[in-house]
């Protein structure tokens, strides 16, 4: 096993600004395909039901790679697989760029989707290659590009959608894609921390059809047949005890469980699993209250540019808290601004359940829970790599990234089901509400983390 530490790279600065558009590129490509779902099934000619596998297959795909990319970079180079995400991506890109029917674009979408790895992968470059002074605010910036790219994608896709052909959605994703490519291969330097063995090929499958089956039954819950769902859930909680049996027996596991139970890091996973449940509630409140006609009484009747803008303001915040994520965490530990994060983000959607009725109203409260949203995820890397060691870095971050999509996932499906059966504006209160409870709850688990130790002096 190779822990030789390395001497600081010359360059922080470029290395952080690489890795972190790197994050951008990659919630930019998320994001991007949301103006054109109600008109994909014209474009397309599918059915709108078949049309949402455009989103499906690119979270299933994500969530299926994001821990093997991890611990594939523990293993063989973190740069190395960043590159081969950062591949991904551009050859998702084109092949969705040059689809005209659903099949080819879903297996486009499906290699996209393998990239999501890039943000926790770059978070623990940073770790290998960064002083430590730099690291808390590197990574809550690394963390905060998530958001940042998933509020410039809208009004970008919308501006794309309005002058282009839809195609050039994609076009634009795959230079994005290749301009960063080349950055990480000319800036950011390979670290020889890795941690060896043979890959863990039982662990990755048994977890992949384990987390196909949960978000398929999640994301599909109010589509498919209860039996089809249940059966969906029976299979991945009797693929996921039998996965835990084989992990702990593994020499070289995919995911060290034991590491993965220790306190600071459970608690972080979890908090971090209800906190992006949180999260994902503006995504899908604010959007919807901008474009509902004003003939509803519920609306605002702005239009899709519009209701980008408005959004944009929460990503800039983001961004703009990382460096004072970075000096709480210095100041009082990541705990603390965790914690202080999830309550920014309750009094946000609180707020917003009063102040649902004016377009400035709607910039205030996505800019306060962006506010939050990067205090919190700006703490969880520290935390997570405060308790593992230098050789599990990856696969850590990859897991809490996994934690937060799974959380993202049941929250959009809750808040279906919400939409779908109580009445507006009835239904964008309560999510609001739920998304307030939630925030607190992840505050509550927050609060029994223990105070993390500096980042690198677990060995």
């Amino acid at each position: 096993m190779l822990l030789e530490e390395t001497p600081p790279v010359t360059r922080p600065n470029v290395v952080v600004a690489v890795l972190a558009l790197g994050g951008i590129t990659v919630a930019l490509m998320q994001t991007l395909v949301i103006p054109l779902l109600p008109r994909f099934p014209s474009l397309l000619n599918s059915s709108p039901g078949d049309t949402t596998w455009v989103i499906t297959a690119t979270l299933l795909a994500g969530a299926v790679a994001t821990p093997v990319v991890g611990r594939l970079g523990d293993m063989y180079g973190k740069r190395r697989m960043l590159v081969v995400s950062l591949v991904l991506l551009v050859v998702g890109s084109v092949i969705a760029a040059l689809s005209y029917s659903l099949v080819p674009l879903v297996i486009g979408r499906v290699v996209q989707g393998l990239a999501v790895g890039v943000i926790p992968l770059g978070i623990s470059i940073m770790r290998d290659e960064l002083p430590v002074e730099r690291l808390a605010g590197a990574t809550a910036l690394m963390s905060a590009s998530l958001g940042v790219g998933g509020a410039l994608g809208l009004p970008a896709a919308a501006i794309l959608v309005e002058q282009t052909d839809w195609h050039m959605l994609f076009w634009t994703s795959a230079g994005v894609g290749t301009l960063v490519l080349a950055a990480v291969l000319v800036c950011v330097p390979e670290s020889p921390v890795r941690s060896g063995g043979r890959f863990d090929v039982p662990g990755a499958l048994g977890l992949s059809v384990a987390l196909v089956c949960l978000l398929l039954g999640v994301s599909k819950a109010s589509v498919w047949s209860g039996g089809t769902v249940t059966g969906l859930f029976v299979v991945a909680a009797a693929v996921l005890g039998l996965w835990g049996w084989w992990e702990l027996r593994s020499p070289r596991p995919l995911v060290d469980l034991r590491t993965t139970a220790r306190r600071q890091v459970l608690l972080t996973n979890i908090s971090s699993l209800v906190f992006a449940f949180a999260m994902f509630a503006q995504s899908l409140v604010l959007p919807q209250v901008l474009q509902l006609p004003t003939s509803t009484g519920h609306g605002l009747g702005q239009s899709l540019l519009v209701t980008g803008l408005v959004l944009v303001p929460s990503g800039l915040v983001m961004m703009a808290t990382s460096p004072v994520a970075a000096r709480i965490s210095n100041a009082r530990g990541p705990r603390a601004t965790l914690i202080l994060g999830t309550l920014v983000v309750a009094f946000g959607y609180g707020a917003g359940i009063f102040m649902l009725t004016a377009v400035w109203q709607l910039v205030i409260i996505s800019a306060v829970i962006g506010a939050g949203i990067g205090l919190g995820y700006g703490a969880m890397p520290a935390l997570i790599m405060g308790a593992v060691p230098t050789s599990e870095t990856a696969a850590a971050n990859s897991l809490n990234a996994l934690m937060r999509a799974i959380g993202t996932s049941v929250s959009s499906a809750v808040a279906g089901v919400v939409l779908t059966q109580v009445g507006v504006p009835f239904s964008f209160q309560l999510i609001l509400g739920l998304g307030a409870a939630t925030a607190l709850l992840a505050a509550v688990v927050a609060a029994f983390i223990p105070s993390a130790s500096p980042v690198r002096q677990v060995s």
